[in-house]
């Protein structure tokens, strides 16, 4: 397991793949608005009658360190705004998770990049690119990052996105994720980050980090654990809420293992 924090740099933080040790799994759904029993404010006033005065919605919580992962569902209407839309082919999703049945099998984690065409008035997923790899239940780091470097500079490809299981964890990004996607999110603001989890439901999310808070609040951390807490804020959030669309299209694959 790797116990050191991602590279920040935007050129390696664009090859590397890695997972924090994450945390138990949650006992809800990712979509789940609901406020967990800790933060549900008591009222004894409506057992005698008393109507209480108004108490303010707390926030929403980034996970805390091995505690449950707390999925960020928060809706930013004009976040999107100026970001160009990204058509995914709607049979990416299955192909990866059979790409990656053999290393789930065996609990190891998968990673693999997504590549496509600016068109324009937008971006297309048009590759799904598995590169040399080595991975552990909760790591997944890839190997001779050259061979990527030449392959999307080959065909004029651009890094859109990325993609990784949880093998047998749920659906969330760990603060590793979270810093990994930063860098890809620096470099093109439409990045975005697919995370499979096989054994969940549900059993993949889209995710971007808010911008704001969440990009500058992941870009300014200065934590040196690989698991760490961010501040109480809505650090990312779903990206096909957005501008991230599923559409019928082709798909090529590309192992390189």
């Amino acid at each position: 397991m790797h116990n050191h924090r991602p590279p920040r740099s935007a050129s390696s933080a664009s090859y590397l793949y890695q997972s924090a040790q994450r945390p138990s799994p949650p006992t809800s759904s990712y979509a789940s608005t609901s406020q967990p029993s800790h933060l549900r404010p008591n009222y004894p006033e409506l057992r005698q009658g008393v109507t209480p005065a108004p108490v303010p919605t707390p926030p929403i919580i980034q996970a805390p360190p091995r505690s449950q992962p707390h999925h960020q569902h928060v809706p930013y209407p004009n976040e999107t705004r100026g970001l160009k839309v990204v058509t995914v082919p709607k049979d990416c999703l299955q192909k990866f998770l059979g790409i990656a049945s053999a290393n789930t099998a065996v609990n190891k984690e998968t990673c693999g990049l997504l590549l496509g065409k600016d068109k324009g008035s937008k971006y297309t997923v048009t590759t799904l690119l598995i590169p040399k790899q080595h991975s552990s239940s909760d790591t997944c780091t890839m190997d001779e990052e050259e061979l990527v470097l030449q392959f999307t500079e080959e065909r004029s490809l651009i890094t859109l996105g990325w993609i990784h299981t949880h093998p047998s964890q749920s659906c969330f990004m760990s603060s590793v994720d979270l810093h990994t996607h930063s860098g890809f999110q620096r470099m093109l603001p439409e990045s975005f980050a697919i995370v499979c989890a096989p054994k969940s439901k549900p059993n993949f999310g889209i995710f971007r980090l808010t911008d704001p808070p969440g990009l500058k609040t992941i870009l300014d951390c200065k934590a040196t654990d690989a698991f760490h807490p961010h501040p109480d804020l809505p650090i990312y959030t779903d990206a096909d809420k957005g501008h991230v669309q599923m559409k019928e299209g082709p798909l090529e694959i590309v192992d390189l293992r």
